[in-house]
């Protein structure tokens, strides 16, 4: 079955998010809350997490897992969105309005993929 562009433009969006935590993983590292343990499995986890779902995302037979897999890893990373906006470390360096404008991204992302359920 052929899909909208717009439904691989998504996976290529998490394929490439997911491939960078392996080629910047210090970037992820300096953003993970300090009460979560072991921080380079969950960049690196996370990381082939984004990598699967993405590829998930181009075959029917998987197509519907990844997208609640998508969801429920966005949900997961509101976590890192809220501890980046509890102290100016945390930020990273990060605008506070890029921060507060982040939370609204990430649940515009969960209803994009939320909404490819009806394929």
């Amino acid at each position: 079955m052929a899909y909208p562009w717009h439904l691989y433009l998504m996976a290529a969006m998490y394929i490439f998010a997911g491939i960078m935590h392996f080629i910047k993983p210090k970037a992820y590292l300096r953003i993970m809350p300090r009460y979560l343990p072991n921080h380079k499995n969950l960049v690196f986890l996370s990381g082939i997490a984004e990598v699967l779902l993405g590829i998930g995302l181009c075959f029917a037979l998987t197509k519907n897992m990844a997208i609640y897999g998508i969801i429920l890893m966005l949900t997961i990373f509101l976590l890192v969105h809220f501890y980046m906006l509890s102290d100016k470390k945390a930020a990273a360096g990060i605008p506070k309005w890029i921060l507060l404008l982040r939370i609204p991204l990430q649940f515009g992302l969960m209803f994009w993929a939320y909404w490819y359920l009806r394929f």
